[in-house]
């Protein structure tokens, strides 16, 4: 199956470091070379950047690990095929607007789509069972809210009770960024470690590179990394199983307090 990394950041940061791992698995390291994706806010727009070839040979991954900007919300994928031909229109993340805002989503899994219903509001472009999830999730924001965005607190409370009915037709390993908030949803293999003051040392498993977070951060900068498999030799936490897990501003938060 494929593989999901994101980053949501306090202070606007750099993915470099651990794109330069994660990208190798397209091809590489491992086997997921059907295609790779990355979606980046800048502000409020969400840059897209995508390829059908393997991220480990990709010249575009190779341009974005030399020239990719900071950003507070980050996400990427890289694609070994179940559902959809090998095309750009089928690689993650995949965007859509919504409230004014542009979401991103990315899935590693494999879903039985004839138990899912047929989407209304937001269809796919390609033929993944990941993009039509998507369509799904955004689907019942909009049946249950309309135009009216609602508050963060209800928003996790939605996006659970959805999440939950989607998982229940396979395996549903996600990240979803409005550009604000990063969801995540752990069904099987989903992973993260938080980088904050004081910051140490790190090294890639992928790869012989290695960095001292401590030259690069300042002690106020903090930040959260969720990947699929740990991507370095640092204290990687599993996700709870079967929850749909809210980080803002570098750091995990519990639903109920959202909205402080």
């Amino acid at each position: 199956m494929c593989q999901l990394l994101g980053m949501n950041s306090l202070q606007p940061a750099q993915l470099s470091f651990s794109l330069a791992g994660f990208l190798r698995r397209g091809g590489e390291t491992d086997e997921h070379a059907d295609g790779w994706g990355l979606a980046l806010y800048e502000e409020q727009h969400c840059k897209l950047l995508i390829d059908a070839q393997p991220s480990a040979s990709s010249p575009l991954a190779q341009w974005a690990q030399e020239h990719v900007r900071h950003s507070r919300n980050v996400i990427a994928h890289i694609r070994k095929a179940t559902q959809g031909e090998v095309s750009p229109s089928n690689c993650h993340p995949f965007v859509r607007r919504l409230w004014g805002r542009e979401w991103s989503f990315a899935h590693n899994g494999n879903l039985d789509t004839a138990g899912l219903p047929v989407t209304e509001f937001f269809h796919p472009v390609g033929q993944t069972d990941s993009e039509r999830a998507f369509c799904l999730l955004l689907d019942a924001l909009v049946r249950q809210f309309g135009e009216h965005e609602p508050d963060a607190v209800t928003l996790h409370q939605c996006l659970a009770q959805i999440s939950q009915r989607i998982a229940a037709c396979g395996t549903f390993n996600f990240v979803l960024s409005d550009g604000v908030h990063l969801f995540a949803h752990r069904s099987t293999d989903l992973h993260y470690v938080v980088r904050a003051h004081p910051f140490g040392r790190a090294l890639l498993l992928d790869c012989p590179l290695g960095i001292d977070f401590s030259r690069i951060n300042n002690p106020q900068d903090r930040m959260v990394i969720i990947a699929t498999k740990p991507l370095t030799d640092e204290a990687w936490l599993p996700l709870p199983q079967g929850e749909v897990v809210v980080f803002r501003g570098g750091a995990r938060r519990e639903p109920g307090k959202l909205a402080a």
